[in-house]
């Protein structure tokens, strides 16, 4: 008798085991299962973008547009470019530091000086200054500012740019880039710009001041004449020649290089186009665009230099309609149609400031700066000096973008979360509007539950899901549950970093979630959300995509967390589960599912988080790459909360967390 409940017994077991694997390899089926491709994900982007995009005024005259023009030049200083920095470096005097005279050879007509400067206290860039060997009175000055050039104010076109603007009869100042040249370290990378953007200071006043600076330079220089002064540059020097002169009237003409474009022209070219950190900057073109920064130079003189076949971006036929033939109408408002040209350079097949492109600027510079018009440039090769010959040296302690934002962090004390019932819930819902706010949170609805897919098994049934949310973006969804669980049985959302495969991801000898979750008479809905899983666009593209959202006012985190709310109510409506908790693993999950949870805090019983992290000043402490991650860095997240804040707002429902991640460096 005992043999046979032992051999019966074993039976049951064996084929309890045989019907749990049965059922893991169900639910590996349908999960995984692509239900779009990321090129359809990054056409959503694009379109979702395109509506977004600013449009151009169109003003009646030019006392309409200069009253505009100055608007927007405030706005974007104020509100965009020095949101959170201090005031007192935001207006404190330029502090160069002379490094002492580069030797030239005698008659060679120009002189030539290094300098380090101060952007911001601690953080120094560094210049050098070239100047005709006999002034005659107050003479032009030109910012030449430099983009991605790993040797920085050494490369060979700089230096002969500047030299014949001296010869010229110039006072030309050449600046360092950051991460280029001296400045060029790991923590200098661009993308770090975005941990600035996390503690609460817009990572783009960086990159403005150190420009800044040399313009503030130029302007108090006895031997500049301030009203004739010039910006131009190559590349990211282009960008931030277009920056600089249209929001800081002390420049009056500009000569930007194959440096920018419309975000129309962005998106249609992407990757072509993409952009870096800097150039799509939390709010930098929410309202106003690069189309708006040319405009509001009108009627200022400005010569726009693209090549028609380049090797990088911004090719001159495919911009021009959009940063110069829209642009001719503002300055026609003020009669002044001659001062905005465009020149397409076709002798370089490369993206380039070489010699057409500096003759070019040359003759623009010396016709509005009164020069005599010596359209050949001058022979300069053997003047051109080494990286070591002009090297300012930075402090040994100098500090990084990365370094920088870590300092921030380290001022930064949250209030303790209220203790009492009463006060607590105050706090919550006065904190819950400040987080609406700095996450850019917008309802949205699923305006279409697209039917994919569906599995019947003998033991597991699904619906595979791609949800269209009402601002046209999308994520996919996996609805399953054992045959024999009743409609209403409770409901388990699952999320994860890598989207839908992952959350069902087999951890050591642990049974599979999702699987488990089945297994015991729960619904569960396994959801890809926007950059997860196959709602995620092209690899590609991730960082340039999550840069431009930011930059038009539609940070991914915020975008995230509505996708999250939305698919959520709508599933309880479909499916009228008993009660629906949230599982999420990964930090970049974690973050969406507390901030959700703190939005709305009725939506989830419970919310279970795996494979966290404890704050996020740990995103600083390890240098994780906002390219990679777009969605953890949002403009004053930290600066306003902590993890441990979002847990208390997303009260009542109960949050746990276990199997901390340990989180490693990016690579340069």
């Amino acid at each position: 008798m005992r043999s046979t409940l032992l051999l019966m017994a074993y039976v049951l077991l064996g084929n309890t085991i045989a019907m749990a694997q049965s059922a893991q390899r169900m639910v590996d089926e349908f999960l995984t299962n692509q239900l779009q491709s990321p090129e359809v994900v990054t056409f959503q982007m694009q379109q979702f973008l395109m509506g977004h995009a600013p449009r151009l005024p169109r003003p009646t005259s030019s006392a309409e547009w200069t009253a505009e023009a100055n608007r927007i030049r405030q706005h974007v200083l104020n509100d965009v470019i020095y949101h959170g920095w201090p005031k007192d470096w935001v207006d404190s005097p330029p502090k160069f530091e002379d490094m002492g005279a580069v030797p030239v050879p005698a008659g060679a007509g120009y002189r030539l000086r290094k300098f380090r400067y101060e952007v911001v206290p601690g953080f120094y860039s560094t210049a050098v200054l070239y100047e005709p060997e006999h002034l005659d009175g107050k003479a032009p000055g030109v910012l030449d500012v430099l983009g991605h050039f790993p040797t920085g104010k050494s490369e060979p076109f700089e230096q002969k740019l500047c030299i014949n603007q001296a010869l010229r009869g110039m006072v030309a100042l050449s600046i360092a880039f950051i991460d280029m040249g001296e400045l060029r370290t790991a923590e200098n990378s661009h993308y770090y710009g975005s941990d600035l953007d996390l503690v609460g200071v817009n990572g783009v006043g960086l990159f403005y001041l150190a420009m800044r600076r040399g313009l503030d330079f130029l302007y108090n220089n006895p031997n500049v004449d301030g009203n004739r002064i010039a910006v131009t540059g190559l590349s990211g020097g282009g960008y931030q020649t277009i920056v600089l002169s249209s929001l800081d009237t002390r420049v009056q003409v500009s000569i930007p290089v194959a440096g920018f474009d419309s975000i129309k022209g962005r998106l249609e070219r992407l990757p072509g186009e993409p952009g870096d950190y800097e150039q799509l900057a939390p709010g930098l073109l929410d309202g106003q665009g690069y189309q708006a920064l040319v405009a509001i130079r009108a009627p200022r003189p400005t010569l726009e230099i693209n090549n028609a076949e380049d090797s990088c971006c911004f090719r001159a036929p495919l911009v021009k309609p959009d940063i110069y033939d829209a642009i001719k109408p503002f300055y026609a408002l003020y009669g002044k149609e001659d001062s905005l040209q465009f020149h397409q350079d076709t002798q370089v097949s490369a993206h380039n400031y070489q010699r057409d492109n500096r003759q070019q600027a040359y003759r623009f510079l010396s016709k509005w700066f009164n020069l005599p018009d010596k359209p050949d440039e001058i022979p300069v090769e053997k003047y051109v000096k080494s990286y070591s010959e002009l090297a300012s040296g930075v402090p040994a302690d100098n500090l990084t973008i990365l370094g920088l934002a870590r300092q921030f962090a380290s001022k930064i004390q949250h209030s303790p979360v209220p203790v009492g019932s009463a006060a607590r819930s105050e706090w919550a819902r006065t904190q819950r509007a400040t987080l609406a706010k700095v996450v850019h949170y917008n309802p949205v609805k699923v305006e279409h539950p697209w039917y994919v897919a569906n599995t019947n098994h003998s033991t597991v049934e699904s619906i595979s899901f791609r949800f269209t949310l009402s601002n046209g973006l999308s994520a996919t969804g996996v609805w399953t549950k054992s045959t024999w669980t009743p409609e209403n049985a409770p409901m388990v959302v699952m999320v994860h970093d890598k989207g839908r495969p992952g959350v069902d991801e087999q951890v050591g000898d642990h049974v599979p979630e999702a699987a488990n979750l089945v297994d015991t008479g729960k619904q569960v809905l396994a959801l890809s959300i926007l950059f997860t899983g196959d709602a995620n666009p092209l690899n590609r593209d991730v960082g340039s995509l999550g840069y431009m959202m930011t930059a038009v006012g539609a940070p991914p985190l915020g975008l995230e967390a509505a996708q999250l709310i939305a698919i959520t109510d709508w599933a309880k409506q479909t499916w009228h589960p008993s009660v629906v908790s949230l599982e999420s693993s990964g930090y970049r999950m974690q973050l969406v599912s507390l901030v959700a949870g703190a939005l709305q805090p009725q939506l989830f019983s419970s919310i279970d988080i795996h494979q966290g992290i404890h704050s996020l000043a740990e995103l600083l402490d390890k240098s994780v790459k906002s390219s990679d991650v777009p969605d953890v860095f949002c403009l004053d997240l930290y600066k306003e909360f902590d993890l441990d804040m979002l847990r208390a707002m997303a009260e009542p429902a109960q949050v746990t967390e276990s199997d901390y991640v340990e989180l490693t460096d990016a690579k340069k």
